[in-house]
């Protein structure tokens, strides 16, 4: 129920993101058309959108047919919401065409024309079809509530669940859009009261210039302008209101879930038994750093757990400060433990892990939990997550992504304060960083996490279609819009990853951000694959990442994160390219800070 809730809140928040604005001509056009009522008019439209939406954003997680799927359906819906903005333009033209396409098409120009009759059954359907195309259409702004949904359904799949949140999320994006649907009819009834003689000439003016909005936004949709337009539009800064959302509502549903599991105070009893999730991660399969733990190793003291994975750039900015609090309170009684749960199918690999692990100074417990029991027995939704965890075994932290360090800080020296029933130890040092795991600039931080594979890719560009699990030609494109990437060269993309079919093969990316990186690993075989990279055409230089030179040359040597790009001067869009000088390599995702 919670999650829920917190869906339908995160919904309710876009109202103050740029991403709302293209729905606004859409739902305001219809009221301004004849200021129908809402009943006919605008609630079935709302219903339509958050069906469609649901419908679509959950099967997207099944990848494959269903990501293809999508893709034609929200060109189909493009073009019906095209349609009815011709139709409030021009309704004389807009029957012309509407005959040889679609009866869809043609119910919305016969309803929405100023010359027709009124149809309550005809409203109802035209404006549920409406509704329907917008949500194929529509792109909402991805908050960390959306996030979590989403990446649920990326790790189980598609299902009832992920599809309800969804539907809510978008429930709650059309609540204020009901009020403003519903300021527009009673805008449309007021105006022949205000204007009398001229209402009618003012009324048809507003309905050319909701149908030209219209218009406009589906054109800016179908070319993939929309991010690029509205990456400047101020909003209100809802993400620290849906992380507190999360914080809140979250622990409300772990108290209601765990309840059930959670052992009953003993005060005769020095140590309350191992229970709840926490008892989980004896159960690991394998272990790094440690033979593995036992019961009295956890039992009655205050436990970090943090999730994590190798290669992911997040986990990779929150380990500096996982360390930091491991060294620093492990006298005072913090038992720290990893629990590492792989997103690549190179991280269930346990010499991988145990390499990273090394590498990145990890000297912690790290539990592998390459099933995901672990990851299920906390009901965990995020890379990076940390989980503060009591002497009697209940949850009493959680912190889901970057940020919030102090405050998991104040909450550990609390928790081992109360443990001891001594004063609270000093507070960690401000954590100094270079390299990969140095934080993100997040001020200037316009692009985000890109999959390559099929399974979740997006925004590629390129006049040859992704083919699936089976070797290509990919001809690049020239001029990338922002945030949009293309591949050249013989390539086979699966589900999961990109490989080079052989030397020459690039891929390139056009971004806003300080730093770059890109998840690479070396062929079947294990080869090292040489590679370069250029922006803008050009060898780095000072702007050179951490994993390749000044020239712009690396060498893949192990599956793993490599940063690519770090701009040591003021951030601003520049062409990303990597072109790979041997074959076999593999391209996963690029990240960016």
């Amino acid at each position: 129920m919670a999650s829920i809730l917190l869906a339908y809140l995160a919904g309710v928040l876009t109202i103050a993101a740029p991403c709302i604005l293209p729905l606004l001509p859409i739902v305001l056009a219809p009221a301004l058309a004849d200021g129908a009522g809402f009943r006919r008019r605008g609630l079935p439209l709302l219903l339509g959108l958050a069906a469609a939406f649901a419908a679509t954003a959950s099967l997207a997680a099944a990848g494959g047919w269903a990501v293809a799927a999508n893709q034609y359906g929200r060109a189909i819906g493009q073009a019906v919401v095209a349609l009815f903005g011709l139709a409030m333009m021009w309704p004389a033209l807009a029957a012309r065409l509407a005959a040889p396409l679609v009866a869809m098409g043609s119910g919305l120009v016969e309803r929405f024309s100023p010359n027709a009759a009124l149809n309550a059954d005809g409203t109802v359907a035209s404006s549920l079809a409406l509704g329907l195309a917008t949500g194929l259409m529509w792109a909402p702004c991805a908050g960390p509530i959306l996030g979590l949904v989403l990446s649920a359904a990326a790790l189980h799949g598609p299902g009832l669940d992920t599809t309800v949140a969804l539907f809510f999320y978008a429930l709650g994006a059309a609540t204020p859009l009901a009020v403003i649907m519903v300021g527009g009819g009673r805008l449309a009834r007021v105006l022949p009261r205000v204007l009398p003689g001229r209402a009618s000439r003012w009324a048809d003016g507003l309905r050319r210039v909701a149908g030209g909005a219209v218009i406009a936004t589906t054109i800016i949709s179908a070319a993939g302008l929309d991010a690029r337009l509205f990456l400047g539009v101020p909003a209100l800064p809802t993400d620290r209101v849906e992380r507190a959302l999360v914080k809140v509502l979250g622990a409300l549903e772990a108290g209601v879930a765990h309840a059930a599991t959670l052992p009953v105070a003993n005060q005769a009893q020095d140590r309350p038994p191992l229970t709840g999730p926490l008892a989980e991660v004896l159960k690991a399969k394998a272990w790094v750093n440690s033979p593995g733990l036992a019961a009295d190793d956890l039992r009655g003291r205050v436990v970090l757990v943090n999730f994590w994975t190798y290669s992911c750039i997040n986990c990779l900015r929150a380990l500096p400060h996982v360390r930091q609090w491991a060294a620093q309170y492990r006298d005072q009684g913090l038992v720290v433990v990893g629990v590492h749960t792989p997103e690549f199918a190179f991280e269930r690999d346990i010499d991988n892990i145990t390499r990273a692990a090394a590498t990145l100074d990890v000297t912690y417990p790290v539990a592998v939990d390459s099933d995901y029991r672990i990851w299920r027995a906390f009901d965990n939704q995020a890379w990076p997550a940390l989980y503060l965890v009591g002497p009697d075994g209940r949850i009493i932290h959680q912190a889901l992504g970057e940020g919030d360090y102090d405050k998991t800080d104040r909450v550990i020296r609390k928790a081992l304060a109360d443990a001891q029933a001594a004063p609270a130890p000093a507070p960690v040092a401000p954590v100094k960083v270079e390299g990969t795991q140095a934080a993100a600039d997040l001020n200037d931080l316009a692009s985000s996490e890109t999959y390559v594979g099929y399974g979740e890719g997006q925004r590629y560009s390129g006049p040859d279609d992704i083919v699936a699990d089976a070797a290509a030609r990919y001809r690049p494109v020239s001029g990338l819009r922002l945030n949009r990437w293309t591949l050249g060269g013989d390539w086979t993309v699966g589900r999961e990853y990109a490989t080079a079919g052989q030397a020459g093969a690039r891929i390139a990316y056009r971004f806003h951000a300080r730093d770059l990186h890109l998840v690479l690993a070396p062929g079947a075989d294990g080869r090292p694959v040489r590679f370069r990279v250029r922006i803008d055409g050009a060898a780095p230089g000072a702007d050179h990442g951490t994993d390749v030179d000044a020239d712009g040359l690396g060498t893949v040597r192990a599956a793993k994160l490599y940063q690519l790009v770090r701009q040591a001067g003021p951030v601003a869009d520049h062409t990303f390219e990597i072109e790979f000088l041997d074959a076999g390599a593999r391209a996963y995702a690029f990240t960016f800070g």
